[in-house]
């Protein structure tokens, strides 16, 4: 029931106990009075409480709306900060498994911000529904104080008119009514109140706990956030420090390259592996290190490979990897330059002097040229990139360049040959194991032969015994039966064979001929 119509009814019953009593006296307009100005003051006290909350509750939706505000704020700093450690994690991720994981984890808050940022718009939406419903309850309370106001107008004029009246009448009994009325309107207002305060408090009340939500969330995102960036930047450090490790054991395989000896040993060790890789192990077709001694000095080849016609061909290993070194270490392209046309003239170098030593006089049944061994294909590449003419120095030098690369396809051909010149050694072995298996089975053949004859033989035999034994023995002995003699069980007749063994095929393809003349 609204206020026009609570106003209404008060009117119709004011003036009806104005018509039905007398009014006796005329101070009970000021009573009446005091009492509806008691009522307006309440009205009023209510309408400022309904204000004062209204404000209450504009005071709690801008708080919200800041608290939104600064989530947004820190979700875009979140965002940032999440934008600045995927690019600082760009630069490791090669050698880091872990940072996808991390990416991952980051995508998973960037989607869990934008479900609380549509959260938040349902929010804003609810807000601005409470706003409508406040401003409408607004309106309606002004609307009521005017009932109010044009209530207590007609009450006064009403009064006013019939004072006379009305003080002959029983003044006591329309003053309390009129304060019973009043009460009970007092406390439809004040249900009806708490009925609207409870209804706000439920629309906020889910505001409120979807804001504390957002919040925790935001919490426990910036936690995750600094654990995520801590993990990140204690892998960061970890990756700095295998750097450095690796820095520091390629300084020291640099150092141990430079060495001569190293270089050499690094050389042999890397032709043994390419040996390997071919098949030609140690102990079939190569040798490593022959000494040997011409008129001038002593030389050693690194291997020998030995061929299957009794020929060989020799290698030695050589890594001229100073020059090299420096040119991978340098900074200024032009030194880089220099120093790879410094390598070219060292493996140059090393070409000359393998030839001075001419291998292939020093051993018999040695073609005239020697493989010099370099062990990796970057020295060699990077060498004739400076010098296109090395190959054709080192063929006019009888010095063959070799890479792991062509020496293992040299390895490969050199082990088929042997491979072949051994089934070419056995082929006379294979020929008389051969004529011996054939002989073997000649003689298998003819013993199994002897045994057919044998079986037929005994099959013969025994059918013979069974047709005696029928017509002599076991006539005899059925007729104990027809003398009364009871057994469980008659004498049957023993079985006779009537299936030959068959015979093996003789060396010019004719098969003797069974019992019965068929060749079975």
């Amino acid at each position: 029931m609204d206020l026009l119509t609570i106003g209404i009814v008060i009117g119709a019953i004011i003036v009806g106990f104005i018509f039905g009593f007398a009014i006796t006296h005329i101070s009970s307009k000021s009573k009446v009075q005091d009492a509806i100005a008691r009522t307006k003051a309440e009205s009023e006290l209510q309408h400022v409480a309904q204000t004062e909350q209204m404000k209450f509750f504009d005071s709690q939706m801008r708080d919200l709306n800041d608290q939104l505000s600064q989530a947004r704020s820190e979700a875009a700093q979140l965002r940032e900060q999440v934008r600045a450690e995927s690019d600082k994690r760009s630069a490791a991720e090669e050698k880091n498994n872990r940072i996808p994981e991390l990416d991952s984890t980051i995508r998973a808050k960037d989607i869990t911000i934008k479900d609380l940022q549509a959260q938040n718009t349902e929010n804003q939406k609810q807000i601005e529904h409470l706003n409508t419903t406040l401003e409408k309850e607004r309106k309606s309370t002004e609307e009521k104080l005017a009932l109010l106001n044009e209530a207590q107008q007609k009450l006064s004029d009403a009064f006013n008119a019939l004072s006379a009246e009305a003080l002959k009448n029983n003044n006591q009994s329309f003053l309390d009514l009129a304060k019973t009325t009043l009460e009970n309107y007092q406390n439809g207002a004040k249900v009806d109140l708490e009925v609207r305060q409870k209804a706000i408090n439920d629309m906020v009340t889910p505001l409120k706990e979807s804001l504390d939500k957002v919040d925790v969330k935001i919490q426990e995102m910036e936690k995750e956030r600094v654990s995520a960036y801590t993990e990140l930047k204690e892998q960061v450090k970890t990756l700095s420090q295998t750097e450095l490790l690796l820095q520091s054991e390629t300084s020291n395989l640099v150092k141990a390259l430079r060495a001569p000896s190293v270089r050499g040993q690094w050389g042999e060790i890397q032709l043994k592996r390419v040996v390997e890789l071919s098949g030609m192990v140690n102990y079939c077709d190569f040798k490593e290190q022959v000494p040997l001694r011409n008129e001038s000095c002593n030389i050693r080849p690194d291997m020998i490979i030995y061929l299957p016609n009794r020929k060989n061909i020799i290698v030695d290993s050589k890594a001229p990897l100073y020059a090299y070194i420096d040119a991978i270490e340098a900074k200024d392209d032009d030194i880089k330059n220099e120093k790879l046309i410094d390598h070219a003239s060292q493996v140059k170098k090393h070409i000359t002097q393998l030839s001075d030593k001419s291998y292939w006089q020093q051993f018999n049944d040695t073609p005239e040229f020697v493989v010099m061994f370099l062990p990796g294909e970057t020295f060699f590449s990077a060498a004739l990139e400076k010098d296109p003419t090395l190959i054709e120095f080192g063929v006019e030098r009888n010095v063959i360049l070799a890479t792991p690369t062509t020496l293992i396809a040299l390895l490969k051909a050199v082990a088929y040959g042997w491979r072949q010149e051994q089934i070419a050694e056995n082929a006379e072995e294979i020929k008389n194991l051969g004529k011996e298996l054939y002989n073997r089975i000649i003689t298998f053949n003819d013993n199994m032969s002897e045994v057919g004859k044998g079986l037929k033989k005994a099959v013969n035999s025994y059918n013979s015994a069974v047709g005696s034994m029928e017509s002599r023995l076991l006539v005899s002995a059925r007729r104990f039966k027809e003398l009364g003699i009871s057994t469980d069980k008659d004498i049957d007749s023993p079985l006779i064979l009537e299936q030959s063994v068959r015979d093996l095929a003789l060396g010019n393809g004719e098969k003797e001929s069974g019992p019965n003349g068929d060749n079975n």
